[in-house]
C-alpha cells in the first residue's frame, strides 16, 4: 500500500495517525516490541518467521525486496504466523540463550 522508508521514530508516529490495520512484520527479536507497541495503538500485529519469508524474495535482499517478499507470503491462506511475545517471555528467552551459551564455553574437564 505504501512504499515509504521510516525510521522507527517515524513509523511508529505513522502508524500512531494511521486508522487501525493489520500490520506483517518479519519475526526478530526488535519485531515483538514493535508489535506490542502497535497493539497498544489498536493494530493487529502479525510477525511470520523469517524461513517462511525467504521463499518469497525474488532477488537480491534489500528492505523493499523484503517488504515485497513479507506482502506475498502474508497473503497466502496456509501461511502461519508467530504470536508476539510479552515482554516476560522475550527476557526469559535471553537468560536462556545467556545460559546455552555460558555452558557451552566452559570446558567439560572443569566439572571435576
Amino acid at each position: 500500500m505504501f512504499r515509504k522508508k521510516l525510521l522507527r521514530v517515524q513509523m511508529m508516529r505513522f502508524f500512531g495517525n494511521c486508522p487501525t490495520c493489520t500490520v506483517v512484520m518479519e519475526a526478530c527479536a526488535g519485531s515483538h516490541f514493535v508489535a506490542r507497541e502497535l497493539a497498544t495503538m489498536g493494530h493487529v500485529a502479525k510477525l511470520i518467521s523469517p524461513q517462511f519469508v525467504r521463499p518469497f524474495v525474488k532477488s537480491n535482499k534489500n528492505d523493499f525486496v523484503d517488504a515485497e517478499a513479507i506482502c506475498e507470503a502474508a497473503s497466502r491462506p496456509s501461511m502461519r504466523f508467530v504470536s508476539p511475545k510479552t515482554e516476560a517471555q522475550q527476557t526469559l528467552s535471553v537468560l536462556h540463550r545467556m545460559r546455552e551459551s555460558l555452558v557451552l564455553a566452559v570446558p567439560v574437564w572443569e566439572y571435576g
